[in-house]
């Protein structure tokens, strides 16, 4: 009782205050009311409150759960508003920056503040411009909630909830690019003055009375964090095992384990054998440090992998993830003795010798051709291949939460095979390659303040690659030999990531295995040099914090990379068709990049060793890959998987068929709830609308090339994608009406009546109940793959 007067007096006051315009930022002495502000306060209060360690259990089991459900699915990554991450302890701590990290104007690279890694104490973060959200001032309950960001935030929204509108108006702004009003404790007043609705949850409903009263109370008590629990030995003897082999001294092993990190960087690592049966696994992280194993980590904080550690020894270490796991950043990579198994015969037991280890030197350590040319190409590109979903999930979830710039040099949708492995082998492949090491150099070398300009040169190097490349092509397929889909890796008949489906939703992007969908535009074909280039561009070389020049000349260098997968997969049909195919793809492009098709790309001219027999060239293609792969394709996705009854599932799949019109007034992902008619769980499916473009070479008027007659949907079983933008809660008796309305929808009122029946929109009393029913279902589901959704998408229609 209380803690519940508690609450109303301090509602009652806010009122009092809101309403007569009293509380001014200059009638407000804070450091007179509560003391000065340190975070060392909190440190000290932490360890002499005897009732801290007796809190950890009320945290852990009422505090987090709320936390993670209500602020993390907006708070979480680099685009979080106010850079306030509150997916750990240190986030929270850290609190929230003016500044922004997708600012794509700037001159001149940025200070990278990367939790964990960057700075580690609340004093050091102060320094570096970050304010706080708790309390850091003298610690009573009265100032652990009146000097305390977070909880006059969640106080204001209490105050001022969501208009009882299913539409909210225009003091709501939810575009990703606008104005962020950052406000300090001393700027409270006058933010609680001007934006009345803005408290948080912004622009969702509010949390209900008992949310709104733990977290109060855990405010009151000091906002006690949690502390990172020990590791039981079992994972100790594992992280001793890996560590012992990554850390060998010989200068083979140095060299393995450099190749080995700078592609796992940025990776949830797990110990296969130790996870538990339907729950998620303890997650690490594999990160450079300048003490060697069973001593105390010293993290590297350089920008980049492969940037000069400077000191005269690395050592590669495991390191607890200690942040809440969330969909759109989560590779999680299993660790067993089979693939440890592989590593010790790819890079250890494999005969070659490392006679000097590589410079850190940018224009060495950024062109892996040159940095590991001592190891066997097929050992690296077998360890690619291996998991390639997670390679290539890499530049999608790994150094970026927000990717136009990257993301909108490729298609909506489009599958991924490989070439096999086997080619590396061969010993004029192994030669050609490395008689390539400087047309292959990317712009990572140029670090993260270039010039554009540069792009120039990569052109140029990137054209003299692809011309020596199909020379040496025409020659090695000549006289009467021909390129076949023999040439293309099957997954060795037991491995599942032989094909892939990317889906891009306008910034972000999705990679699964398996073929999903109907037959795309486009397709790719990568083999060990495109594959390696894609991780060394987006993933290993790529800086968030880089100036607009160096994530500029990233995506100019993209567009070489994804032409040279498609003209991959065109050399497989007969020579008129590849010309056809390139130019529907590429309708409209401009005279430079015609010209670079038809005279880099496109000067491969030999024969396709693959005989057709229809007229529907590409089709047929399809057909073939799909018959190579077939061994291995999964089937997660298919609408057949659903225990709902057969017409229902017909029903789907006729929303699945859904082009032009219809599919345009729809957002990129739309996750739809179906409540079955007879008694069970019910059951996810997602929505993707895929754009179609007459071209996607236009850097900066992506919207004068797109073809809305041509969009088109894909659905499938389950979740796909890290932000919805809308949510559907559907009976499955309401599935013919919801269909056909979908089916009948011409324009943007047709849609929000459709809504009106079948959305919860972020502004429906219901949200969260659902919000949470569908995270639910998508944890019991994949308890390793999944994380938290991210609503900072979420469409207000």
């Amino acid at each position: 009782m209380d803690a519940i007067k508690r609450v109303w007096k301090r509602l009652l006051l806010a009122t009092v205050l809101l309403a007569t315009g009293c509380a001014s930022v200059a009638q407000i002495d804070f450091n007179a009311l509560f003391g000065t502000s340190s975070p060392q306060k909190r440190v000290e209060n932490a360890l002499l409150n005897d009732q801290f360690v007796q809190q950890a259990e009320f945290v852990h089991k009422e505090v987090e759960p709320i936390l993670n459900s209500r602020c993390v699915v907006c708070h979480a990554c680099y685009d979080a508003p106010c850079q306030l991450k509150m997916t750990s302890s240190e986030g929270i701590e850290r609190g929230a920056s003016k500044e922004k990290v997708y600012q794509g104007t700037r001159l001149v690279a940025a200070t990278p503040n990367r939790l964990f890694v960057d700075a580690f104490t609340p004093e050091t973060w102060r320094q570096r411009g970050f304010y706080p959200m708790l309390n850091e001032r003298n610690q009573t309950p009265e100032a652990n909630t009146q000097a305390s960001v977070l909880a006059r935030m969640l106080t204001l929204k209490q105050m001022h909830p969501l208009p009882e509108d299913k539409i909210l108006d225009k003091r709501f702004d939810f575009s990703l690019d606008r104005v962020q009003q950052c406000a300090s404790l001393e700027e409270m007043d006058k933010y609680e003055q001007s934006q009345p609705f803005a408290g948080m949850p912004y622009g969702l409903p509010a949390l209900n009375a008992n949310e709104h009263q733990v977290l109060m109370h855990w405010l009151e008590q000091g906002a006690p964090l949690p502390f990172a629990p020990s590791l039981a030995p079992e994972f100790i003897t594992e992280i001793t095992h890996w560590e012992q082999f990554l850390n060998g001294d010989s200068l083979k092993s140095q060299l393995s384990a450099r190749y080995i990190y700078e592609h796992l960087f940025a990776f949830h690592l797990y110990f296969e054998s130790l996870n538990q049966p339907n729950a998620q696994p303890l997650f690490f992280e594999l990160v450079r440090s300048r003490t060697p194993p069973g001593q105390a980590l010293d993290i590297i904080a350089s920008r980049r992998p492969f940037d000069d550690p400077k000191v005269e020894r690395v050592y590669y270490r495991f390191r607890p993830y200690r942040a809440t796991i969330v969909d759109k950043t989560h590779i999680p990579y299993a660790l067993n003795t089979g693939l440890l198994h592989d590593w010790q015969q790819w890079f250890i037991d494999a005969d070659y010798s490392v006679t000097q280890l590589p410079s850190y030197q940018p224009s060495i350590a950024a062109n892996p051709f040159e940095a590991f040319i001592q190891i066997p190409a097929g050992a690296r590109y077998r360890f690619m291949l291996t998991r390639a979903q997670d390679t290539i999930m890499g530049f999608i979830k790994g150094p970026v939460c927000r990717g136009q710039v990257a993301l909108n040099v490729i298609n909506d949708r489009f599958w991924v095979y490989f070439v096999t492995p086997d080619y590396m082998d061969d010993t004029d492949f192994r030669t050609f390659y490395q008689s390539q090491i400087e047309n292959l150099r990317m712009p990572a070398e140029e670090e993260s303040t270039t010039l554009a300009v540069t792009w120039v040169k990569y052109a140029a190097k990137q054209g003299k690659y692809m011309r020596a490349r199909n020379q040496f092509l025409n020659e090695k397929f000549k006289n009467g030999q021909h390129l076949t889909i023999d040439g293309l890796w099957d997954g060795d008949d037991n491995n599942d990531n032989a094909s892939l489906t990317v889906f891009r939703h306008f910034d972000n992007a999705t990679v699964v295995k398996g073929l999903v969908g109907e037959p795309p535009k486009t397709a790719w074909i990568i083999d060990y040099a495109l594959l390696e280039r894609i991780h060394y561009l987006l993933v290993a070389g790529f800086d968030v914090y880089g100036n607009y020049g160096h994530q500029l000349l990233t995506r100019l260098y993209m567009d070489f990379l994804r032409m040279e997968g498609e003209s991959n997969f065109l050399t497989l049909l007969p020579q008129e068709e590849r010309r056809k195919q390139f130019s529907d793809w590429y309708q409209g492009a401009g005279t430079q990049l015609t010209a670079f098709i038809a005279g880099d790309i496109n000067t491969f001219n030999q024969p396709t060793g693959v005989l057709y027999y229809s007229d529907d060239l590409k089709g047929e293609l399809y057909q073939k890959l799909g018959q190579k792969v077939a061994k291995v394709q999964p089937n997660r996705y298919q609408i057949e998987n659903s225990r709902l009854q057969a017409n229902s599932k017909a029903l789907l799949q006729a929303l699945g068929r859904l082009k032009g019109t219809q599919a345009t007034l729809l957002p990129e992902l739309t996750m739809i709830m179906v409540e079955p008619e007879k008694a069970g769980k019910a059951e996810v499916f997602t929505l993707v609308r895929n754009s179609a473009h007459r071209n996607i070479s236009s850097l900066f008027n992506e919207a004068s090339n797109r073809e809305p007659a041509k969009d088109d949907v894909t659905l499938v079983h389950g979740l796909l994608g890290s932000y919805p933008e809308a949510f559907w809660l559907v009976k499955e008796q309401d599935l013919p009406k919801i269909v056909a309305a979908v089916e009948q929808m011409q324009t943007e009122k047709d849609y929000e009546a459709l809504l009106d029946v079948a959305a919860v929109r972020r502004s429906d009393p219901t949200f969260w109940a659902f919000s949470d029913k569908l995270n639910q279902i998508f944890f019991d589901n994949h308890p390793i793959e999944s994380g938290w959704l991210d609503y900072n998408r979420l469409q207000n229609r």
